[in-house]
């Protein structure tokens, strides 16, 4: 009985240890995308008839931003400066978010310039010049609220 009940604290134990380690292993490379609902996006000062914008789960990615820009999605890097073309057979719907791959590939990159980013109250606004294009998208994505002050 004595061993039984060892052998399963054992057990336990290195469930509790690797159990998350073999989770992140698993989905390391995949980023689950939230559609921001209070978002806004203009292209060259006006809202294109088809948008939309989607934010990564975790906090660790927060400097990714994904657009649907018509029928072209877009990764932009805030981090970096930088935008990649996402293929939109990398992307698998779930409901109305999205799960893709790590979409951040050298070989997908666009050239941007002009990067701008500062805080307009209420939003975080990103704007920048697509070089392939040749036209300003600027990016709105609301700041969560501060609920610090409820508690």
């Amino acid at each position: 009985m004595r061993l039984t009940v060892a052998f399963a604290c054992a057990l336990g134990v290195f469930a509790a240890l690797v159990g998350p380690a073999l989770a992140r292993a698993n989905d390391s490379g995949r980023i689950r995308w939230k559609l921001l609902d209070m978002a806004q996006l203009k292209l060259d000062g006006k809202p294109p008839l088809k948008w939309s914008v989607y934010q990564p789960d975790k906090k660790k990615q927060s400097n990714l931003v994904l657009v649907l820009l018509g029928r072209r999605y877009l990764a932009l890097d805030m981090k970096a400066k930088t935008v990649y073309a996402v293929i939109p057979t990398d992307l698998h719907a779930d409901g109305k978010n999205v799960e893709t791959d790590d979409v951040i590939q050298p070989s997908r990159k666009i050239p941007s310039s002009e990067w701008a980013m500062r805080d307009v109250g209420p939003a975080e606004s990103i704007k920048l010049t697509l070089g392939d294009y040749g036209r300003v998208l600027e990016v709105q994505l609301p700041h969560m609220p501060d609920m610090r002050a409820f508690y």
